[in-house]
């Protein structure tokens, strides 16, 4: 079966290998206190670093998910406000989420037609709000953001984020997690990055990165969050000795690692991601029935591609796939019904691409 799935997704096939690799190195019985596992973290961090071209500055933690780190960041980096701008399901769960930790956490829904900068300071049609979220922006400790919302096919481009960062002195967090590993990031225009490994990165699920700058640090201590075992604080001194802050998942950082060596640098996987983005939108729209959920060339994903269609539709184009041995994502929150998605990410092969290309020709 070939998948498109967007999450999690297709594993590089020489993970079958590096399985077998960490059975026989016995890695998986190591303590994880031991140098032997310590060389291991030691040596995929200098790796993300090096392929991810993350500055040098720039702390990188490992945690269970991306969605532990919707909780680091509201406990570890929030005593009293963070202001949410969302446009689909997985914005608005950290949203959600946030304000069980910070009850006075703010926010606000936009269109995915628009792009982020227009929804913080141009709305034209409504002064009030606009002025409002500009004041707002002095009083934010943390503007969180998605990059890539899985839900609709969205993403938030650099030249967005940089208009962002002139305009905010409050943090800023980034949901990367359809997109680390398929995107080439501008690293300063973001404080808290993080994604976890079932994307772009070709791997199983069961592991998240955290990418923090220096003054995310700063930040962690003013709030000085000690009361918990995953207090920002607490693993970066941990980490600081190359040791985790609790028992890790000691085989997905190991086959981590070994992806990394694997890969080029994230500029050349960036640059055969978009072509393929750029390829796939004008294939959709000219030689398929089918339309992209969102029209506006500015505010698309390239890592996950969103079609839309009539529920029947939907639910008849997914069932002649999985016959054809083929497994298209679902549609997910309010475009549950009415959308397929197919993942562009890295690990997945170009004689599959031109399978489901082929497919959607006939259906």
């Amino acid at each position: 079966m070939i998948t498109f799935y967007p999450g999690p997704s297709k594993i590089y096939p020489q993970v079958e290998g590096y399985l077998q690799d960490a059975f026989q190195t016995g890695i998986l019985s190591m303590n994880h206190r031991s140098e032997g596992f310590m060389e291991v973290l030691r040596e995929t961090l200098r790796l993300l670093h090096l392929k991810l071209n993350i500055p040098a500055d720039y702390s990188i933690y490992l945690v269970s998910s991306a969605t532990e780190a919707w909780e680091i960041i509201a406990q570890s980096l929030t005593t009293h406000h963070s202001a949410h701008h969302y446009n689909g399901a997985f914005g608005k769960k950290w949203f959600s989420y946030a304000t069980h930790i910070v009850p006075q956490t703010s926010g606000s829904l936009f269109a995915i037609e628009h792009t982020l900068p227009y929804h913080l300071f141009e709305y034209e049609e409504d002064s009030t709000r606009a002025d409002f979220n500009r004041r707002r922006l002095g009083e934010y400790e943390v503007l969180c953001l998605t990059h890539s919302e899985t839900s609709n096919g969205t993403q938030i481009r650099m030249e967005d984020l940089r208009q962002i960062r002139e305009l905010t002195p409050a943090l800023v967090a980034i949901d990367a997690t359809s997109s680390l590993g398929g995107a080439d990031f501008e690293w300063q225009l973001g404080d808290v990055w993080f994604a976890s490994v079932q994307k772009c990165l070709g791997l199983p699920p069961g592991l998240g990165i955290m990418v923090c700058s220096p003054n995310t640090l700063a930040k962690a201590q003013k709030v000085n969050d000690i009361l918990r075992y995953n207090s920002l604080l607490f693993i970066h001194e941990n980490f600081e000795k190359y040791q985790t802050h609790y028992t890790p998942n000691t085989l997905g950082i190991y086959l981590l690692m070994r992806v990394l060596q694997q890969l080029p640098s994230i500029a050349e996987v960036s640059a055969v991601v978009e072509q393929r983005a750029r390829e796939w939108y004008s294939f959709v729209e000219n030689e398929t029935k089918w339309t992209p959920l969102v029209q506006n060339p500015n505010t698309r994903s390239d890592t996950v591609i969103a079609i839309k269609g009539e529920p029947s539709q939907i639910q008849s184009i997914k069932s002649d796939a999985k016959k054809a041995g083929i497994t298209l994502g679902n549609g997910y929150g309010e475009w549950k019904n009415t959308t397929f998605r197919i993942a562009n990410f890295p690990a997945i092969e170009e004689w599959e691409i031109q399978k489901l290309k082929q497919f959607l020709r006939e259906n």
